[in-house]
C-alpha cells in the first residue's frame, strides 16, 4: 500500500474526519502514522480533542494493537524558515526576515513556492529514516486542500516552473514530484451521495489523471441507511391507506387515521432519496475506482465515532 495517503474532498464532505480515521486505521498492528494538515484550521486537534498542534510532530492517539498516530500542522512560514536554514544556513537571519515580514511576503506572493513548502514537508516525512535505517513512519496521511484545488496544489513542479528553473527551489520541487507521482502516493477523494459532491469528485479525478497524479479510492462519507425501498412505498400508498390505518390500530397506535398521511409522505421522501443515491452510486461506478462507504453517525462525531470509522476503513484497506 502507498506510504503517502493524500485525502481531499469538496468542502462539507468530512475529508478531515476521513483523513484522521485513515491515520488510525493504518496505525493498527503496531504501526506508526503521521497525520499532516496543511490548511491551518487545526481540525486534527479538534477531532482528537487535544490542544492546538504546534509546528512539531507529536503523538495524538494510540490505535488498536499498539500503533501510534502523530500529528503535524504544517505552517508555510515555519516551513520556509526550515528551508532557508537547510539550504542557506541563515539561522537567526531567517528569523529576522520573519520579523521584517519578508517570510509572509514570500509565501503570499508566490503561492507555488508555498505549495512546494507544504508538500515538501510531507514528502520529507515519507523519505525520512531513523538511525536503524528504517522509515520513521509506516504511513503519512495528508489532510489536503479541497477537490477544486487539489491538482494544482500537488502539481507543484508546474507551479514553480516559471519562478525557478534552476537552483534549490527547483530541485526541491523536482524531489517532491518524484514522490507525488510515484507508487508511494495515492490521492483519495471524499464525497457524499449528492449530485454536486459527486460531480466535483468526477471532475477532480479527471484533473488528477490528466496531471499523471496517482488516484486512489473514492470514499463515500456519511451514508444513511436505506430504511425503505421504492417497492415498499408503492405497497402502502394510494388506495391502501385504510389498510395502513388498520395495521397501525392493530399495533396499538392511537389516532392511526391522522398518522397515515404524514407517515406515507415521509416514506415517499425516503424512497426518493434512496433513488437519488442509487443514481449517484452509478456515476461513481463509472469512475472505475475502489469505493468505500462510511456510515453517518447519528450521534455526531466524537473520538469514539472516529475510532468506529477507522474500523470501517481498516476493513476496506485489508479486503
Amino acid at each position: 500500500m502507498s506510504r503517502l495517503q493524500v485525502v481531499s474532498g469538496k468542502g462539507g464532505t468530512g475529508k478531515t474526519t476521513v483523513a484522521a480515521a485513515m491515520a488510525l486505521a493504518l496505525a493498527t498492528e503496531g504501526k506508526r502514522t503521521l497525520l499532516v494538515e496543511v490548511e491551518g484550521r487545526q481540525g486534527i486537534a479538534q477531532l482528537f480533542e487535544t490542544e492546538a498542534s504546534p509546528y512539531e510532530e507529536r503523538k495524538i492517539a494510540v490505535a488498536p494493537g499498539g500503533g501510534e498516530v502523530y500529528g503535524l500542522a504544517i505552517d508555510a512560514e515555519r516551513a520556509l524558515l526550515d528551508y532557508l536554514q537547510m539550504f542557506y544556513k541563515l539561522g537567526s537571519a531567517g528569523r529576522a526576515l520573519k520579523k521584517l515580514g519578508a517570510i509572509d511576503f514570500a509565501t503570499t506572493i508566490a503561492p507555488g513556492v508555498r505549495d512546494v513548502l507544504l508538500t515538501g514537508k510531507a514528502c520529507e516525512a515519507v523519505r525520512r529514516k531513523n538511525k536503524q535505517g528504517r522509515f520513521a513512519y509506516d504511513h503519512i496521511v495528508m489532510d489536503a486542500p479541497p477537490t477544486g484545488r487539489i491538482t494544482r496544489f500537488l502539481n507543484v513542479n508546474d507551479e514553480v516552473a516559471g519562478l525557478a528553473k534552476i537552483g534549490p527551489i527547483h530541485n526541491q520541487a523536482q524531489a517532491v514530484m518524484r514522490v507525488l507521482k510515484s507508487p508511494e502516493t495515492a490521492v483519495h477523494l471524499v464525497t457524499l451521495l449528492e449530485e454536486m459532491p459527486v460531480q466535483e469528485t468526477a471532475d477532480g479525478i479527471a484533473e488528477l489523471r490528466a496531471a499523471d497524479l496517482p488516484v486512489g479510492d473514492v470514499i463515500v462519507n456519511m451514508v444513511r441507511p436505506a430504511l425503505l425501498d421504492e417497492q415498499t412505498v408503492r405497497t402502502v400508498s394510494g388506495d391502501r391507506r385504510k389498510e395502513v390505518a388498520k395495521a397501525l390500530t392493530r399495533s396499538g397506535v392511537s389516532g392511526a387515521a391522522k398518522l397515515v398521511t404524514p407517515l406515507l409522505a415521509e416514506a415517499v421522501d425516503h424512497a426518493e432519496r434512496v433513488e437519488l443515491e442509487r443514481e449517484q452510486r452509478a456515476v461513481l461506478a463509472e469512475l472505475e475506482l475502489p469505493t468505500c462507504e462510511l456510515p453517518l453517525l447519528g450521534e455526531g462525531m466524537d473520538l469514539a465515532g472516529l475510532y468506529r470509522l477507522a474500523t470501517e476503513l481498516r476493513r476496506h484497506i485489508t479486503s
